[in-house]
């Protein structure tokens, strides 16, 4: 008898043929485009507003404090004044980039997903390698960021529900389709709901129909695969 082969959803690019989930997933795919350039936008208005501002504060700051008397109260209270808008610039640097990541848009994908693969690294001091394209390939800006996204939802995964010790990140593009792949080592999926029912993982999944892709949750031995793959005609 043949061993029953392991749970895996695949979630293709054509769906129903009916006319409303046609419409649905167009809707879907608006909105989420949507509220990329929504955040986008908010993320633009943090840095040129209220980032330039805390900015000239602070140098507004250095230059009182020159003019001030020796005295030590006054001076510890201008290193807390100091300090406290210190806090609230990197505070801004971290809503700019939960936001937005701005490397994807300034250096590309590569640079983007490199640099989120590496946090990822050190914030759970477990082995996450990496492999991309040896030349950096341009992709249209919804496509970049329904890249990165994937790689953002495999990761936020794998830190909440996996246990792993190991992830591999792999784009890979042969010309004609984008692939990436994101892989761990931990728990694997086992037989609980597929988990594209999960918002995140249905988000990309909407992307993924949006965009003429698929995306695809299976286990892996052991762990889980997360797969999205994207069609580069066209683009």
């Amino acid at each position: 008898m043949n061993a029953p082969a392991p749970h895996s959803t695949e979630l293709p690019a054509d769906g129903p043929a009916d006319a409303r989930s046609a419409d649905l997933s167009e809707l879907l795919g608006h909105v989420t485009t949507s509220w990329d350039d929504q955040r986008r936008l908010l993320a633009r208005q943090l840095h040129d507003s209220l980032g330039s501002s805390m900015t000239a504060l602070t140098m507004h700051l250095a230059l009182l404090t020159q003019q001030l008397p020796a005295d030590k109260a006054l001076l510890e209270r201008s290193a807390q004044m100091k300090q406290l808008l210190a806090n609230i610039i990197n505070t801004n640097r971290e809503m700019q980039l939960s936001l937005w990541n701005d490397k994807l848009e300034f250096l590309g994908i590569q640079a983007a997903i490199a640099e989120l693969v590496d946090e990822f690294r050190q914030q759970h001091r477990l082995v996450a390698r990496i492999s991309l394209p040896e030349h950096e390939v341009a992709y249209p800006r919804l496509q970049a960021v329904a890249l990165l996204r994937c790689v953002e939802e495999g990761l936020r995964n794998i830190a909440a529900h996996a246990g792993a010790s190991e992830v591999d990140v792999i784009l890979d593009d042969d010309g004609d389709q984008a692939m990436l792949t994101v892989r761990d080592n931990g728990v694997g999926i086992g037989a609980a709901p597929p988990t594209p029912e999960r918002h995140g993982l249905r988000t990309l999944r909407e992307r993924a129909l949006y965009l003429g892709g698929t995306f695809r949750v299976a286990p892996a031995q052991p762990g889980t695969t997360l797969t999205l793959i994207l069609p580069r005609a066209g683009l």
